[in-house]
């Protein structure tokens, strides 16, 4: 039973003839001796319990440091890793786009030259037809007086015969 400073400035003890009894003062003494251990030996634990919570202080501060130095290296890294990206990105668009413009100006040039092809193959057959009707063009009074308005005697139709001409 732990005594509280109050309760001890309290307490009397017996009195007797020549003073003080000495069973109540030795009982007295005797319950205060006892507080007084109590309180000392609970002192001594808590002065443990502080020892060590004060150790666990310190490893958790060390702890949170090292928790701090990591999420700073981990934003740093994520930051790093985004701009990589981000460069990476950039890069491989204007890849992209210089590629896309090299195929188109590979299509444009192809386009010219396979028109530049077609005009001169339709002038090649115009100037073949053109070389075939003037020989028949001499003939031409030969074939009305042979009866020219039967059919497929007439000349071709270019247009109808030639693939693509339509585009022309």
């Amino acid at each position: 039973m732990a005594l509280t400073p109050v309760e001890i400035r309290h307490m009397t003890p017996g009195r007797s003839l020549f003073g003080y009894n000495a069973g109540a003062t030795d009982r007295l003494l005797e319950e205060i001796a006892a507080s007084f251990e109590d309180v000392w030996r609970e002192r001594a634990d808590l002065a443990d319990k502080v020892e060590q919570l004060e150790a666990d202080l310190v490893r958790y501060r060390e702890l949170e440091a090292l928790l701090r130095t990591t999420l700073v290296s981990a934003e740093r890294a994520s930051a790093e890793l985004k701009e990589q990206a981000r460069r990476e990105a950039e890069l491989i668009l204007t890849e992209a786009h210089g590629e896309a413009r090299a195929i188109q100006r590979k299509a444009l040039a192809e386009n010219e030259r396979l028109a530049a092809d077609s005009r001169r193959v339709r002038e090649q057959l115009r100037a073949a037809l053109a070389a075939v009707d003037q020989p028949e063009a001499e003939d031409d009074g030969a074939a009305e007086r042979q009866g020219a308005d039967e059919p497929g005697t007439g000349e071709p139709d270019l247009d109808k015969t030639w693939p693509g001409a339509e585009a022309a």
